[in-house]
């Protein structure tokens, strides 16, 4: 375990956000989880109690005789978030006197950095590149997640679940969107410790070695089949990226479907809605994860090869 290169990327200071990313969204999942499950348990009790439903201040810490029946936005919520801004501050002035900012010379045509990293909000786009076409990676993708993300207010038919937190009410919108989230800083962990020189794969404590070369023969799914020349290779990527929407499309049915709660949702959701919501689950959920093992794991680069575009 080299842990003096472990430690230069780590104390990078451009990496630090990456490193406090590593505790703060655990920490917060957790807390906002320990919410959720306190809640669901409140509502499983109403609902058990009809009687006490009636009385009940609908939170899940005791009553208060104390409280006042209606909060003004001044002076309570103000004064938080005025604290908040203040705390934040401070934070950012200690954060900008102790650390330098990543600021290096001037651009030197003859000198180029290895590896070359972009910032860390935009590691995940280019460990992208690494399984997709550069405009699939940069251009398509980005702007999938971007219009999927304004169309999910309007696919999700779920009344509940609004001002408060909850899992079980809201088991597929939370479990999606987490899905896409972690997946998305998993992309920005590996940019940032595994991925050295060259962009060659390093697990973390491995020592960078910018003389190292590694010979990994990437193969086209087409040509494992030994289909060669086209129309051929686009025919069979059609054909197998058909089956992975149909096979995925059905997985996130019966995930849609698991319970009764989530019947009830579905019932009530229209039909563009759904295939609104399977079409951006299936391009931006499944396809990312299935394309990082086929190539990690069998070096397989493209599945559907065209004169045009590769995927």
């Amino acid at each position: 375990m080299d842990w003096g290169q472990l430690w230069s990327v780590a104390a990078a200071p451009d990496n630090i956000p990456i490193v406090a990313m590593l505790f703060l969204v655990p920490f917060f999942t957790w807390m906002g989880f320990r919410q959720a499950r306190a809640n669901d348990k409140l509502v499983d009790q109403l609902e058990a109690d009809p009687k006490l439903a009636k009385t009940h201040h609908r939170k899940t810490w005791p009553w208060n005789s104390n409280w006042a029946r209606d909060l003004h936005v001044w002076p309570y919520l103000l004064r938080i978030e005025f604290l908040a801004v203040i705390i934040v501050t401070v934070i950012l002035f200690v954060w900008s006197i102790t650390l330098n900012a990543p600021l290096e010379e001037p651009s030197n045509p003859n000198l180029t950095m290895n590896p070359a990293k972009a910032p860390w909000y935009f590691l995940g786009l280019q460990e992208m590149l690494v399984y997709f076409d550069p405009w699939i990676a940069g251009v398509v993708m980005p702007s999938l997640i971007v219009v999927g993300l304004m169309a999910f207010p309007f696919v999700d038919s779920n009344p509940l679940g609004v001002g408060y937190y909850t899992w079980k009410q809201r088991r597929v919108a939370i479990g999606s969107f987490l899905f896409g989230f972690f997946m998305w800083i998993a992309l920005i962990i590996i940019g940032t410790f595994i991925r050295g020189p060259s962009w060659i794969w390093f697990w973390p404590g491995q020592t960078w070695d910018h003389n190292k070369v590694i010979y990994e023969v990437n193969q086209d799914l087409p040509d494992i089949f030994h289909i060669s020349g086209q129309p051929w290779k686009a025919i069979f990527g059609f054909v197998v990226v058909g089956l992975f929407y149909l096979v995925a499309g059905l997985v996130i049915h019966i995930i849609v479907n698991w319970t009764k709660f989530e019947k009830k949702i579905f019932e009530r959701t229209s039909t563009l809605q759904y295939l609104t919501f399977q079409f951006f689950a299936i391009t931006i959920l499944a396809s990312m994860p299935v394309k990082l093992i086929l190539r990690l794991g069998f070096r397989i680069k493209y599945v559907l090869v065209t004169p045009w575009f590769n995927i």
